[in-house]
């Protein structure tokens, strides 16, 4: 039987972060079977092994990436997942800076075929931004897209293997697909990133007892 999530905004760190109070779309299965398969969640997982993040010009989230995994405290690891969130809406080019702000327009005001068509359009013009995968993810998971969603995901890590909401969203679709040790390697590697990633916490509670409870 698939493990039923919490019912909250499931993918909000995945592309809002946990600040953002911005509503978003149920989470349900898709009617049909996902075609994703166990072997497929593993190669996910493995996206973002040893891939080098492409830095843009004004990409300044490495530095408070650092911070936030070196962390002790929640309330300055709270802080930092904020600035790392606001770096990552910087993609060097201010037209895509422009799309990506309506398209987050349109996705807090339910607009969701604009909001793809923005981040479409950014990706685009600057296919190497990972923000823009990561939040067009968010989009395909949404509509019951499990393939699409990961694919986007993959890319998301391509860029940015550090991107700790693209893992926890990976995590969660991996957890929702009833691939519990694909979903606890994933929420792992999101902690490593961010040691106070709540939802990464809880996911990783959740997933111990099923996963790691097997060999008692």
């Amino acid at each position: 039987m698939a493990l039923k999530l919490p019912p909250v905004r499931i993918l909000a760190a995945l592309a809002f972060g946990l600040s953002l109070g911005v509503g978003l779309a149920a989470c349900s299965k898709p009617s049909e079977k996902p075609k994703v398969t166990a072997e497929e969640a593993a190669a996910a997982l493995a996206g973002g092994e040893g891939a080098e993040a492409e830095k843009g010009p004004d990409n300044v989230a490495q530095d408070l990436l650092d911070k936030l995994t070196a962390s002790s405290d929640a309330a300055v690891a709270a802080s930092l997942e904020e600035e790392v969130y606001s770096a990552w809406l910087v993609s060097g080019s201010p037209t895509v800076d422009i799309l990506m702000k309506r398209a987050t327009d349109a996705q807090e005001s339910e607009d969701l075929e604009l909001a793809r068509d923005m981040y479409d359009r950014a990706l685009m013009i600057r296919p190497q931004y990972a923000e823009a995968w990561n939040r067009r993810a968010l989009l395909f998971f949404n509509d019951g897209k499990y393939d699409e969603a990961i694919a986007d995901l993959e890319t998301t890590l391509q860029y940015e293997p550090r991107h700790f909401g693209a893992w926890i969203g990976l995590a969660m679709i991996f957890e929702s697909m009833d691939y519990p040790d694909a979903a606890l390697k994933a929420y792992r590697k999101a902690l490593m990133i961010h040691p106070f990633a709540e939802a990464a916490k809880q996911g990783e509670k959740r997933l111990i007892p099923i996963v790691e409870g097997r060999a008692l």
